[in-house]
């Protein structure tokens, strides 16, 4: 069998090192023993290890070098010192400066490899927890049908940017888009072939934009791309990107069906437009009147004449 673990143990050559390393290899380690602190540290950089543990004093320089560069530079992963001074305001700062554990020498080899066992199954559940962690954000985050960012998300994000936008005077500027006669794809072609249109047309937007962009399934059938440091011309080349890759979109389920969008673009700096609600609101009055004026249209916000700011 294989070993389940990688240890790289810092210690001089001597009979305690080689009782250890027999422990740990008995316990499924691939245990690698080294005798300097500058020679584990080019091992830690080249070769990550699951744990390491680390004599303090060493020929040279301290162990404790091995453990800064860890908690500093190198991988996050558990590290267990082991000192010859019975101290307990010694090893409390040892603690401090992020050691896992501390043993005193001369250290028993069954009791280190249970520390050690111990503390890679805490860094295991640790790191379950992290990614469990990051799942759920995720899920909290985006849109589970398209993959974009959902609408909670997008207002975050939307407040974010247009504070940024307002602190160091840049442009920001958002398209929302509706897709044309949705309710008829669902009605005609079954709720299923809906979701891929609204699949297929988050991978259209997502084509048309840059990475630093935020785009989002703002509700049903409607899209929202917020556009930093982007004046309006550059969302209206934005919006013409990806009307013309909803006009290219062939799905194998609805042969036949032709999916086009509505486009309102508003932007910041923009007359009467102060607030992120009111960038929002004049995208959405831009929106509606392409979608009054026939749909498959893009349309700009266009104050009435003598306007200070959007009608609530």
């Amino acid at each position: 069998m294989g070993a389940r673990f990688s240890v790289l143990l810092v210690h001089e050559a001597n009979e305690t090192a080689e009782a250890l390393v027999r422990a740990l290899r008995d316990a499924g380690a691939n245990c690698t023993q080294l005798e300097t602190a500058p020679g584990a540290i080019a091992r830690l950089i080249d070769e990550p290890h699951d744990l390491v543990i680390a004599s303090v004093e060493l020929s040279g320089e301290s162990g404790l070098a091995v453990l800064h560069h860890v908690r500093t530079d190198g991988p996050q992963v558990p590290v267990l010192l082991l000192t010859a001074h019975d101290d307990p305001g010694e090893r409390a700062a040892h603690f401090g400066r992020g050691a896992d554990d501390v043993l005193v020498k001369p250290v028993n080899p069954s009791e280190l490899v249970a520390r050690a066992l111990r503390r890679l199954e805490l860094a295991r559940q640790l790191t379950v927890a992290r990614e469990e962690t990051a799942r759920l954000h995720g899920l909290a985050v985006t849109d589970g049908l398209t993959g974009l960012a959902n609408h909670r998300s997008f207002q975050e994000r939307l407040r974010e940017e247009f504070r940024r936008a307002q602190r160091y005077d840049s442009s920001l500027a958002l398209v929302m888009m509706d897709l044309d006669h949705f309710k008829s794809v669902n009605d005609n072609f079954g709720h299923q072939a809906g979701d891929e249109v609204l699949s297929a047309a988050a991978q259209a937007i997502k084509q048309a934009v840059r990475e630093t962009d935020i785009i989002a399934r703002y509700g049903g059938e409607e899209f929202a791309m917020l556009l930093p440091q982007t004046h309006v011309a550059g969302a209206l080349t934005v919006a013409e990107r990806v009307s013309t890759g909803l006009h290219s979109l062939r799905l194998p389920s609805t042969p036949g069906l032709k999916v086009t969008g509505s486009f309102g673009l508003s932007g910041f700096p923009g007359r009467g437009i102060s607030t992120a609600e009111l960038l929002v609101r004049t995208a959405d009055q831009a929106l509606y009147r392409a979608k009054n004026e026939g749909r498959n249209k893009i349309s700009l916000f266009q104050p009435p004449v003598g306007m200070s700011r959007p009608q609530e």
